[in-house]
């Protein structure tokens, strides 16, 4: 079932344009005056031009066109009736058909151009915030490129996981800024290589809270990374966990850098230990399925580890 949620999520785009062209089609059969309704059928061309661009807005116009032409062939009398002149027929016939396929390929053109811009802007925005992330840890050669790597291994895992761009793009942000609570706290205490007192556990831990805080004083932009900034270190709870005490819970983009986040630190080295092997780290998540981290996600990220050398 959940196999056939994510194949219906990942493709829901195409869905909805193939329903209303069907919808379309089946509404022609039952509307007395055929031509006059053609005009609709820009509709799914416009939503196929502004959801996937140029080529699926052109594909669905020449469907829209093939499908008409079929039920023309079928049922000649629909269209051509004897008070009205077959070249006239003919004639607004092939207008449409021209207008459909310039329409949507206009509409695809200007989509895609936006939508270059907006990639354009997407990679500056995750350049800054890499840059960002790289600066933070560049006090602590024990931890720099580790945010980096989590927002790696965390988009990895949510593309296996089936989850929609977006969300992965969500997943990528609180990843890469999952620490920047840490620029508040000494980096005594971060590079400190002996046991923390409880003082010092207590102020290392208040880095979600001092994250999230400083993440919210960009505005609306992170608003979405906040909750996994905050919560990334919570223990995952099971849905009937979750019932049964009247919390929410966890979003599946905070377990996700939980995870992401516990493998890099066990395999790095460190200043009081040097970083596990690849398999025992693994070992150590398996473990904890279902008690500190979602087993799905653990599920997910054997298959990326399996799947991709660089995390081994």
């Amino acid at each position: 079932m959940d196999s056939l949620k994510n194949e219906i999520f990942k493709h829901f785009e195409s869905i909805i344009i193939v329903i209303v062209i069907a919808a379309l089609i089946f509404i022609n059969w039952i509307v007395p005056y055929k031509l006059g309704f053609l005009n609709f059928f820009y509709l799914p061309i416009i939503l196929a031009g502004y959801l996937k661009g140029q080529r699926a807005a052109v594909l669905s116009a020449v469907l829209c066109i093939l499908a008409v032409v079929v039920y023309i062939i079928g049922y000649p009398e629909a269209f051509f009736v004897s008070e009205v002149d077959e070249l006239y027929v003919f004639a607004s016939l092939a207008a449409w058909g021209s207008f459909l396929i310039l329409t949507s390929a206009a509409i695809g053109y200007l989509y895609e151009q936006n939508k270059q811009k907006v990639d354009d802007l997407k990679s500056a925005y995750y350049g800054i915030l890499e840059i960002l992330s790289k600066y933070l840890e560049s006090a602590d050669e024990y931890t720099q490129g580790h945010s980096v790597r989590v927002a790696h291994l965390a988009n990895d895992i949510a593309r296996v996981m089936g989850l929609p761009s977006f969300e992965r793009e969500n997943i990528r942000t609180a990843a890469l800024l999952h620490d920047i609570g840490k620029a508040e706290v000494s980096m005594d205490i971060v590079q400190k290589a002996a046991s923390l007192t409880s003082d010092e556990k207590a102020m290392m831990s208040e880095h979600t809270e001092k994250g999230a805080r400083i993440l919210s004083l960009v505005g609306t932009i992170l608003k979405d990374a906040i909750p996994i900034v905050l919560a990334h270190h919570n223990y995952y709870y099971s849905d009937k966990e979750a019932d049964a005490s009247g919390k929410d819970p966890l979003p599946i983009g905070v377990s996700i850098v939980a995870v992401a986040d516990a493998y890099d630190a066990m395999v790095t080295d460190r200043p009081y230990r040097a970083g596990m092997q690849s398999w025992k780290a693994y070992e150590e998540l398996e473990k904890s399925a279902g008690k500190q981290f979602d087993p799905k996600v653990v599920k997910a990220f054997k298959e990326v580890l399996i799947s991709n050398r660089k995390y081994r």
